[in-house]
């Protein structure tokens, strides 16, 4: 169930989420910015929807390749200058892939075991994904949607179903309809 409590953005445990899963997705040859991006905003969406909290806290903001987090840019140049991270330049087709690579092992005691398990479950499930494809697949989510470019993207967007209601739901739905409209027309006291 999802928390009332604003939850503040960790800069640390994003900083060893970055190292976690650049680590992770070192084998990984469609690993490179834009995914990592994509798989920080998995991992942080879908541990709010399962838990009620997000794993960094970070805010994700809309950009046009998708979801981003707001304080992604400027934490990863703190870890650039500290040597924790470093960025390796390849060509994949017409495009150069910045590949993140970490410069020491992340502290894994900063992650709860339901969210390394959570960690490892979206590198998993997005391995075989490149940026474009990962980058198409967040344009999916709802939130992402509904933002304009640069806004924040709530959390809670993604407690939305999109799933069809059922019969019982749609007769209740009705219900709750004619009764707000005799309530407003004053019809019920």
């Amino acid at each position: 169930m999802a928390s009332n409590k604003r939850q503040r953005p960790d800069d640390e445990k994003l900083r060893e989420m970055i190292l976690h899963l650049s680590d992770l997705s070192a084998q990984d040859r469609h690993f490179g910015a834009i995914k990592l991006n994509k798989l920080l905003f998995y991992a942080d969406v879908l541990a709010y929807q399962l838990y009620g909290q997000s794993i960094t806290g970070q805010e994700y903001q809309a950009l046009p390749q998708g979801p981003a987090p707001r304080h992604l840019k400027p934490v990863m140049e703190k870890m650039k200058r500290s040597g924790e991270l470093r960025t390796q330049r390849t060509v994949v087709g017409r495009f150069t892939q910045l590949s993140p690579v970490a410069g020491r092992l992340p502290n894994l005691s900063k992650f709860t075991k339901q969210e390394n398990d959570l960690i490892l479950r979206v590198v998993k499930r997005f391995w075989d994904y490149n940026a474009k494809e990962i980058s198409e697949e967040s344009h999916f989510f709802l939130g992402w949607k509904l933002a304009n470019r640069g806004e924040t993207i709530p959390y809670n967007v993604a407690l939305i179903g999109s799933r069809k209601p059922t019969e019982a739901e749609k007769r209740k739905g009705r219900a709750l309809q004619k009764f707000a409209r005799e309530t407003l027309a004053g019809g019920h006291r």
